[in-house]
This record gives C-alpha cells, sequence and structure tokens, in this order.
C-alpha cells in the first residue's frame, strides 16, 4: 500500500514536472521569429489598425535608431504595438501604446500576451490628453495615430520630454492633412526638427511624417 502511494506522489510530481515544461515551451514558442511572424501574418486588423507596410516601417525605424523609451498614440487592437514591440524587444526598450476605448485596450493586452510581448509593451487605458502628461521620463520616440485634429495637442504634451535625436513619427498625414494642419506647419517649419513625408504603403493611399529631433 505505502509503495501504491509513493508511485502516485512520484507520477503526480512528474505530471507536475511535465505541465511546467510545456509552460515555459508555449512561452518560448511565443517569442520565436516564425510564431511572431505567422501572428502579424494572420493578424485580423481593422480599419484603425496600421496598414503592414507602415507597421514595418516602424518596426524597422525604431530598431534601427535603437530607440529606447517609446510611445504609440491610438492603439486600436494592437496591430502597430506588436509589431514596435518586437523592435523595443531587440533594443532592450520598452513602449506605452495609449488607447481610449476599453474594449480595443483590452484587445491590445490580449495580443501583446499572445506573442509574449506584454513585458515590452504596456498598454495604458484611457483619453490620450491626460494620459500623456501622466508618462515620466524622457523618451525617443513617439508614433501618433489618434484623433487627427488633436495631433498638436497631443504632440506638445509629449515634446517637453523627447530627447534629443528622437523620432516623432506620425500617420495620416496625406488624407487628414487639413485636420492636422497646425501639427504640419509645426514639424516641417520648426527649426529644431528635419521632416520628410513618406509612404511606406498604398494600402490606404496616405502616408506618414517622419521627423528627427535636433536639438
Amino acid at each position: 500500500m505505502k509503495l501504491q502511494k509513493l508511485l502516485i506522489v512520484s507520477l503526480l510530481i512528474a505530471l507536475a514536472g511535465l505541465g511546467a515544461m510545456l509552460t515555459f515551451a508555449e512561452r518560448d514558442n511565443k517569442t520565436t521569429d516564425e510564431f511572431r511572424n505567422q501572428f502579424v501574418k494572420e493578424f485580423q486588423r481593422i480599419g484603425l489598425n496600421t496598414t503592414i507596410g507602415d507597421a514595418m516601417m516602424l518596426r524597422i525605424l525604431v530598431e534601427s535608431a535603437r530607440c529606447k523609451r517609446g510611445v504609440e498614440v491610438g492603439s486600436a487592437t494592437g496591430f502597430g504595438a506588436v509589431n514596435m514591440g518586437i523592435a523595443f524587444e531587440r533594443t532592450g526598450g520598452k513602449l506605452y501604446t495609449l488607447e481610449i476605448d476599453p474594449k480595443m485596450a483590452h484587445t491590445c493586452r490580449d495580443n501583446l500576451q499572445k506573442v509574449g510581448l506584454e513585458k515590452t509593451v504596456t498598454c495604458v487605458e484611457g483619453d490620450a490628453l491626460k494620459t500623456l502628461a501622466e508618462l515620466e521620463g524622457q523618451f525617443d520616440f513617439i508614433f501618433i495615430d489618434a484623433l487627427k485634429q488633436d495631433y498638436m495637442k497631443y504632440f506638445k504634451l509629449i515634446e517637453p520630454k523627447l530627447k534629443t535625436g528622437a523620432l516623432i513619427v506620425a500617420d495620416n498625414v496625406i488624407r487628414s492633412e487639413r485636420a492636422m494642419k497646425d501639427f504640419l506647419d509645426y514639424i516641417q517649419t520648426s527649426p529644431g526638427y528635419d521632416t520628410v513625408i513618406i509612404r511606406a504603403s498604398m494600402e490606404k493611399n496616405d502616408g506618414m511624417s517622419v521627423s528627427y529631433k535636433i536639438r
């Protein structure tokens, strides 16, 4: 009887160890390039998400500039956050993605967790006009993709926290040029920034502004 109990206990311990091994395997699988590339490929994007080409451009910008602390204004369901999160993980950095809609913020967090980026990317729920002011420290990257008429307001809240050499990227600057005219006028004419308008994707027949903070 004692031998039978001992065997049962040993079996339970072995099963627990196997469960832990499977958990680690599942976690490690989330971080492989193969898994993440497939996840991005099969991502169920919505109209508010960044295009595939723009998302890859954002990833390249973050990684090539070795950015360490970034902000995304407008998470939607997290397609851009996942792509940028991969880059920030590679640089050893951190991304804060801001989303006003509770359901989208929940979906964004869920998607980040599915690819093991929940420690690299933090989804902050709330109005960016409030949450931007609450972010502490300095940043070297910001991507703006929320209410077009509020781009200047978002930028002015984060500008004092931007390091020299920071990258500022704004989406939809071609089709929504009029709505964000004050922002574009400022970022394109200020002596403190070098700015170019690019098209990394023709999916929405739109483009992004990319600015470098000179001083």
